[in-house]
């Protein structure tokens, strides 16, 4: 199928439905370009076409993405009888023996789930590279990021071996890798998608699951099929007031938006992620709505420190309960340095701290909402990146300097995670490339169960501006 990589994936799924196409066609074309992409940018952990055209000759639902083959992350997603490493050396022969509670929504929308792409270890750094399966490299410039932890994802997607693909977002890790490689990427809000069925919260809520696109319908549609409560939710998103696909056909009324230039953590972008906010800002006026310079006042300081306990503490866990799995406790040989580190750490902290944790992110909702309401500002503008994708390596799990580390993660994308801390959705809107084109995306945030009103705003923004045509130098499509 020569012109593949032409349609999204609701015209993908069109063509399936008018019979133009099979689904094991399309699974063939994905393939053959999967295998591409692979030797230029090692994005994907395993391919198994051979549960996919089990999935096709059960027979596909009638969905809104029928015969769409579709990979998701590796990491936390259950493909039963499927591969699912983590990204781990210590879970490197792990086999799902169950699908995921989304897994069966993406099952029922008519989707070929056929492989699972690159994650860095538990997603912990915002850069895909890990001691089990090597460095992800990005489309766009092969000796660069495709950002973290969805970078085999977005990769992928930016090299057009699909339309969309699985992602999630714990600190950023739908929006970071969607700004790397020139993709649409919405994190929703806490409680909206599910993360069951053996958990209903990552990260004590902070991490939701979603997906990298090249367009914005894709993911509205895909929103509308996943987004429920799952059995044991302790809380809801709020319901939308229509479809989210509906949402991206009509034109948000004139808003109100906050350009957040400074980062909680007091990070400033650089030359190329000022360019993109100043032309961003003067396409938002262009089409009508008001950018003013404003920002919410957070304690960085907390935030970032809240953040560090609970990853810290999860990890603690999650390794903690991988190492009775195994019979044996878990060593430094096990997982990568940055992890094992938080791996000691997270079993220190005080339960007085994780509790303080909590209350910061509680803090900046509610300090956030009142800055939007007092300042009448429907929603807040700022870059997704604070400069272009970092060199591989920097960002790495495996650091040769972990000052040096800690730095270049806690620069690199800095608005990101508090959206994560507060539960409220968010997007990454390619809407800059650099000089020597490198793609930033800048950063749209509302408030806990604003996805219409974005994907409203992302929609408009590709109509004006479209993306979705723009091809990197590593193009498989």
């Amino acid at each position: 199928m020569q012109d593949y990589a032409n349609y999204d994936a609701l015209g993908l799924a069109d063509l399936v439905n008018r019979g133009e196409v099979t689904a094991s066609e399309l699974l063939d074309a994905a393939m053959v370009r999967a295998e591409k992409a692979q030797k230029s940018l090692n994005c994907f952990a395993n391919l198994f076409p051979g549960i996919a055209r089990e999935q096709i000759a059960d027979g596909l639902p009638d969905g809104p993405f029928k015969g769409v083959p579709y990979p998701t992350k590796d990491l936390a997603v259950q493909i039963k009888g499927a591969p699912l490493t983590n990204g781990s050396k210590s879970w490197k022969d792990n086999v799902s023996p169950l699908d995921s509670v989304i897994t069966q929504r993406f099952k029922r929308a008519g989707m070929t789930l056929f492989g699972t792409t690159t994650s860095p270890e538990f997603g912990l750094t915002t850069s895909t590279e890990s001691q089990l399966f090597g460095q992800t490299a990005n489309p766009w410039d092969v000796t660069r990021t495709s950002g973290g932890s969805s970078g085999g994802a977005s990769a992928a997607v930016a090299a057009g071996v699909v339309p969309i693909a699985q992602a999630s977002d714990g600190g950023g890790s739908i929006r970071i890798p969607a700004a790397c490689t020139g993709l649409f990427g919405l994190k929703p809000s806490r409680g909206r998608t599910p993360m069951g069925p053996a958990t209903t919260e990552g990260w004590n809520g902070q991490s939701v699951t979603h997906a990298v696109s090249r367009t914005v319908r894709d993911s509205a549609a895909l929103l509308d099929v996943t987004h429920g409560r799952e059995t044991g939710s302790r809380y809801v998103a709020p319901p939308p007031e229509g479809s989210f696909a509906a949402a991206v056909q009509k034109d948000p009324r004139p808003l109100r938006i906050a350009l957040w230039d400074v980062a909680p953590n007091g990070t400033r972008p650089d030359g190329d992620a000022q360019a993109g906010l100043d032309a961003t800002a003067s396409l938002l006026e262009a089409l009508g709505h008001h950018v003013e310079l404003a920002a919410p006042k957070l304690d960085g300081d907390a935030l970032s420190k809240g953040l560090l306990m609970t990853i810290s503490a999860a990890m603690a866990m999650v390794m903690d309960d991988r190492g009775k799995v195994l019979g044996r406790e878990l060593g430094p040989e096990d997982m990568e340095p940055v992890t094992w580190r938080m791996f000691e750490f997270g079993k220190t902290v005080p339960m007085a701290e994780l509790m303080r944790a909590n209350q910061a992110a509680i803090n900046a909702a509610i300090a956030y909402d009142g800055f939007l309401a007092d300042g009448r500002h429907d929603l807040i503008l700022a870059p997704t990146l604070s400069r272009k994708p970092d060199k591989l390596g920097i960002l790495s799990l495996d650091p040769e300097d972990f000052d040096a580390y800690g730095e270049a993660v806690g620069s690199f994308a800095p608005w990101c995670g508090v959206f994560n801390q507060m539960g409220a959705a968010a997007m990454s809107v390619p809407l800059h490339w650099t000089q020597d084109q490198l793609p930033i995306g800048m950063m749209f945030g509302g408030r806990c169960g604003d996805e219409e009103l974005l994907f409203s705003l992302g929609g408009q923004l590709e109509r004006a501006q479209p993306w979705a045509g723009r091809r990197p130098p590593v193009w498989v499509g």
